[in-house]
């Protein structure tokens, strides 16, 4: 079974829209296997972003400083989740990075709406509800640093047969 990493970012925190949100994965058959609430450091948001993310080399050490910088405008909270297929499944039901491009029904097409162009005239971050995990190797790197093994739960849950296409035992 696959798991990936979502961080819900400050900005969906401080909307009050974690549960909403959090609902579609649960609902699509997904299942929470951790969780918890934190204030990272910038040296967290480092590893996070650029030791693992290479994002100054894909996007510049502007855009890096302007993200790590609304990433500690609060608390975030960071799950991980279980299911088949599910860093691509959670990619799909989260949307492209840019909200204004992402589409309708996603989910930062339904709850942020803001573009690349109006953010960097303005000096900001996109406030785009989520990270999610790029790949599955990235997705190992991310809950590896994000959660301690003992941090991770193993259970059954009742959906499993009919969303992870599990057998009942006679």
């Amino acid at each position: 079974m696959e798991r990936t990493l979502v961080v819900f970012k400050p900005d969906a925190v401080q909307r009050g829209i974690v549960g909403e949100i959090l609902s579609r994965f649960e609902k699509v058959g997904l299942k929470i296997v951790a969780v918890k609430m934190l204030s990272p450091d910038s040296a967290h948001f480092y590893h996070h972003y650029e030791t693992i993310g290479k994002m100054v080399s894909r996007r510049g050490k502007d855009t890096f400083d302007i993200t790590v910088e609304a990433m500690g405008e609060g608390p975030v909270i960071a799950i991980v989740l279980e299911g088949i297929e599910a860093v691509s499944l959670v990619r799909k039901m989260v949307g492209t990075t840019e909200p204004k491009a992402a589409s309708p029904g996603t989910i930062r097409g339904d709850y942020s709406h803001i573009s690349f162009a109006f953010a960097n005239s303005e000096g900001l971050a996109v406030p785009n509800i989520v990270h999610a995990s790029g790949d599955v190797e990235e997705a190992k790197e991310e809950i590896a640093h994000w959660f301690k093994d003992n941090e991770l739960f193993e259970y059954t849950a009742t959906h499993e047969k009919f969303t992870q296409a599990k057998r009942r035992k006679p």
